[in-house]
């Protein structure tokens, strides 16, 4: 009896069974592969056929870059060693790198200066791009553009220095003139103070030289080195005057609008070589005789007002996306209209204005190699001048314009896959 009442009671498992992997098919690779690759029959054609022309290419282009020549001094002596041989010249990126990085007047001897600065761009530009570093690492953010200069162009360290304190002094301007008389008043008002105070400075420089780097003029300037400088500056200052023309041109006071309107659609429909030609010739006759403005100089400010207008845009489709609720609760939170702008609307704008903004980046570090119908000699200006027109490398075409395009390359996907991280660092309305 007791045998058969043991035998009748329900066995209870006092572990628990441990979880059974899942199928191979929908784990790892396989899964990517089978969902992104092979989904339907019409995705599995155009793999193959995509699998086709890629193994096809790399028949084609592997053997002649994998067995390039690196070590002679010019194509002839390359041509020799190859013997008939179908491979790339690869000799002309060793003989020439520094010119096509540094250009072909920039002392070598200082090659290290750029160099240093490039590096400090990186560190510099950190803290604004990673929210995760510590915020006292803005103040290296904020001295880098003067000590960036000080590098590259050398001179004197007091013109960078009062530079600065004109920056300081504008910001000072601005907030106090904003407070009494508004927005745009006060703006010019720290517009006014940074003027000043680097008429002072320049007065200063020229009575007291102080700590003296060996100076390179514009001139000497060319190679990727020159890219860096136009697309690091112009993209730095566009987006703030951008924001303002945003602002400038939904604004309730006529004047400003009018002139905010005038200004973007005069320059978007103007093709930026125009413009460059415009810095080249005719800007120097806007300024008083005897103002010698450095070209750079003129074209980074042509370049900027391009850019800047259409990040403008950019900005007013931006704010024109934000509900008009958004507008009513700053204004019931009693926020004056820099308040509503700075802590509830621009970081809304800002953040749906992403793409378009980083679009018009990356297009505007491609237009740089633009400055090379100007006589400026960028990657592109000493790939056709010097380099292409010297006996030495005459004939000479895919291996250098690789090379080119690997650097572009390098940059513009790298701003493109952080704009892509920060986007997603910021989508909170999706969590």
């Amino acid at each position: 009896m007791s045998d058969t009442h043991a035998q009748s009671v329900a066995f209870v498992r006092t572990t628990e069974i441990p979880p059974a992997p899942p199928p191979t098919m929908e784990t790892g690779a396989i899964k990517w592969i089978r969902e992104n690759l092979f989904s339907s029959v019409l995705n599995t054609v155009l793999t193959v056929l995509a699998l086709y022309f890629v193994i096809r290419g790399v028949i084609a282009v592997g053997p002649w870059m994998l067995n390039g020549v690196w070590n002679t001094g010019s194509l002839r002596e390359c041509r020799e060693v190859l013997d008939g041989t179908n491979a790339a010249c690869w000799s002309v990126l060793t003989e020439r790198w520094n010119q096509l990085l540094f250009g072909f007047k920039y002392p070598p001897e200082f090659y290290w200066r750029p160099t240093v600065a490039f590096v400090l761009l990186l560190v510099a530009a950190a803290p604004v791009l990673f929210n995760a570093l510590p915020r006292k690492m803005l103040i290296l953010t904020a001295i880098y553009p003067f000590l960036a200069y000080w590098l590259i162009w050398g001179g004197t360290i007091i013109t960078p220095i009062f530079a600065a304190l004109g920056f300081v002094a504008a910001y000072f301007a601005f907030t106090n003139g904003e407070r009494m008389y508004g927005f745009f008043l006060g703006l010019v008002a720290g517009v006014g103070a940074a003027l000043i105070t680097w008429f002072i400075g320049g007065i200063i420089a020229d009575a007291m030289p102080g700590s003296m780097l060996e100076a390179v003029p514009s001139r000497d300037m060319g190679g990727f080195m020159l890219n860096m400088i136009l697309g690091t500056v112009c993209v730095s200052l566009s987006i703030p005057l951008g924001i303002v023309l945003a602002l400038g041109r939904q604004s309730n006071m006529p004047i400003i609008k009018g002139i905010c309107v005038v200004f973007i659609e005069f320059v978007r429909g103007v093709p930026l070589i125009t413009l460059l030609f415009v810095a080249n010739v005719v800007l120097a006759y806007f300024f008083p005789p005897g103002t010698n403005l450095d070209l750079i100089l003129r074209v980074i400010i042509m370049i900027t007002m391009f850019s800047a207008a259409y990040i403008a845009e950019v900005i007013r489709g931006g704010l024109a996306a934000l509900p008009k609720g958004q507008y009513e609760a700053a204004d019931s939170l009693g926020l004056d209209y820099a308040q509503s702008m700075r802590l509830i609307i621009l970081p809304q704008a800002l953040k749906i204005s992403i793409p378009g903004i980083v679009n018009v980046a990356v297009g505007l570090f491609k237009d740089t190699t633009l400055v090379s119908v100007i006589s400026m000699f960028d990657l592109v200006g000493m790939i056709r001048g010097p380099i292409l027109s010297s006996t030495d490398w005459t004939g000479i075409y895919w291996e250098v314009f690789i090379f080119a395009i690997v650097l572009f390359f390098v940059v513009c996907y790298g701003i493109s896959q952080y704009s892509q991280w920060l986007e997603r660092q910021l989508a909170t309305d999706h969590r």
